[in-house]
């Protein structure tokens, strides 16, 4: 019997005359980890849905340990032993952890939900992945990288023979993707086999076993991971070679522009005291654990968050928002870090969602115009280099990546003059980071004041002239980025827990 868990062989897939894959091959082996790479928009989402059924193929076949297989549902294939952990988490929020591992297919004792047994499965589950979640807690209340880790034990509890991790640590501190890896590498000694689809290359080295490309729906390049290197694979996914994973960061701060003094939040998370200056120009960077309050900060200064004392103060001027249209007067910008959920119109194309935040510029005599709306749509799909096929497609046909830069674009439009991002390149590609870093690179050299958070250590010591860490709802220092290394972010990140 053949050690192949999953086969694909000749897959295409066509949106009317936009051929979307192209003849694709893959396989992946019982207990192995397949990388899967490829920019924005290369057909790695569509290959996926091909295989769970949301798309139906247009030809080729999708065996499973030898067996052909024609999925009609993500039902059917969970039914069938193959799992997905989406990027996008998709969750009933407001239902405890064990409503949402159970939804669908609640056990029942006399016609009525067995609770008891639900409660007594989802501890043996946690408990059997090393993982401390109780059961009994409303999915709202946990962050974005523990709700992820629910997603993962709900792909086990199904007895998933392949799962499929998408973006998997995009939310993920450091010592969260070791826990994965370790799930991972656990879930492989027993068979159970992963397609890993990955930006990180530093990841896709550490945990996988082989490494697929893809490139313009065309499958470009399958190699043992022993077999290739970081070069290689950022060559076959761009089609050019990148010399240098970032730029140069030749920006000049000016003068000091924008100051945060002794700011402290109303509602839990509380954030304590808080004080920081920014220069005009200056690409300021905000790292810390996961939950160490960065996303919070940015939220409290862009008026989404109530503050309790403090003050903000722009060019010596105090400010203190309550709403976020306030906020976006004094020419303050921010893109969230989920953009599914409060970062865009997921029901609306791309024009309307990259003009949305500045119609008042796109009128002509108290009236909305047409053509400077669609002027603005592709300005921003032009600069951006966004991969659609026009201004009117919906935002969600676009991939994640893509979908991110339209909603950069959309900030872009308004021409602020403090640029707040949290985790701008999350989910994006390794081509699309390098634009994205020139573009807030360039938008410093322009003069905008920029904070910027990340969780990946590599970007935020390549983009960055200034490093404040966060720690357990505290600043707990402020670094020279030149000056500094992974180590003292690592220690100072630590410092109040």
């Amino acid at each position: 019997m053949s050690d192949v868990v999953l086969e694909i062989k000749n897959m295409s897939k066509s949106f009317a005359k936009n051929k979307v894959l192209n003849g694709i091959n893959l396989s992946v082996k019982k207990g192995s980890v397949m990388g899967l790479m490829g920019e924005n928009g290369a057909g790695k989402s569509t290959m996926m849905k091909c295989l769970f059924g949301i798309y139906g193929k247009d030809e080729g076949q999708i065996s499973l340990n030898e067996k052909p297989v024609d999925f009609k549902s993500p039902k059917e294939a969970l039914e069938n032993g193959v799992a997905m952990v989406h990027q996008e988490l998709n969750q009933c929020l407001d239902r405890t952890v064990t409503d949402n591992l159970f939804l669908g297919r609640y056990p029942k004792k006399f016609g009525m939900i067995d609770e008891q047994k639900m409660f007594k499965e989802a501890t043996a589950l946690f408990a059997s992945l090393n993982m401390s979640v109780n059961p009994n807690t409303v999915m709202r209340t946990m962050s974005v990288s523990q709700r992820q880790m629910v997603e993962i034990a709900k792909a086990v509890s199904y007895n998933a023979k392949l799962i499929v991790l998408d973006e998997p640590t995009s939310s993920l501190t450091e010592p969260e993707v070791k826990k994965l890896f370790s799930i991972v590498n656990d879930l492989k000694s027993k068979g159970v086999s992963f397609v890993y689809i990955s930006h990180k290359m530093d990841e896709i080295f550490e945990i996988c076993d082989e490494v697929s490309v893809l490139r313009d729906g065309s499958m470009v390049l399958t190699s043992a991971i022993s077999e290739t290197d970081m070069n290689r694979l950022i060559a076959a996914m761009v089609g050019r070679s990148l010399d240098k994973r970032f730029p140069d960061v030749d920006n000049s701060p000016g003068e000091d522009y924008l100051e945060i003094k002794n700011l402290s939040t109303k509602y839990e998370p509380h954030l304590e005291g808080i004080s920081f200056k920014v220069k005009k120009g200056e690409i300021f960077g905000l790292y810390g654990l996961v939950g160490a309050g960065r996303s919070e900060l940015l939220e409290s200064i862009f008026g989404t968050r109530t503050i309790a004392t403090g003050e903000i103060i722009v060019q010596g001027k105090k400010l203190r928002f309550d709403s976020s249209k306030e906020a976006m007067s004094y020419n303050f910008a921010m893109v969230t870090e989920e953009r599914k959920l409060n970062g865009m119109f997921g029901k609306a194309t791309i024009e309307f969602n990259t003009t949305i935040t500045n119609l008042d510029a796109y009128k002509t005599a108290g009236v909305l115009s047409e053509i400077k709306l669609q002027e603005a749509a592709n300005r921003e799909i032009r600069r951006m280099h966004t991969k659609c096929v026009s201004a009117d497609e919906l935002i969600t046909s676009l991939s994640g990546g893509n979908q991110q830069k339209v909603i950069i674009g959309k900030w872009m439009e308004r021409e602020p003059d403090i640029f707040l991002l949290d985790e701008p390149t999350r989910g994006i590609d390794v081509g699309a980071k390098y634009e994205i870093y020139q573009l807030i690179i360039q938008m410093a050299k322009e003069g905008k004041t920029i904070v910027v958070v990340s969780s990946e250590m590599p970007e935020i010591l390549g983009i960055t002239n200034r490093i404040a860490v966060m720690s357990n709802h505290r600043l707990a220092g402020i670094v020279e980025t030149k000056q500094t290394n992974q180590e003292e972010l690592l220690r100072l990140s630590a410092k109040y827990l």
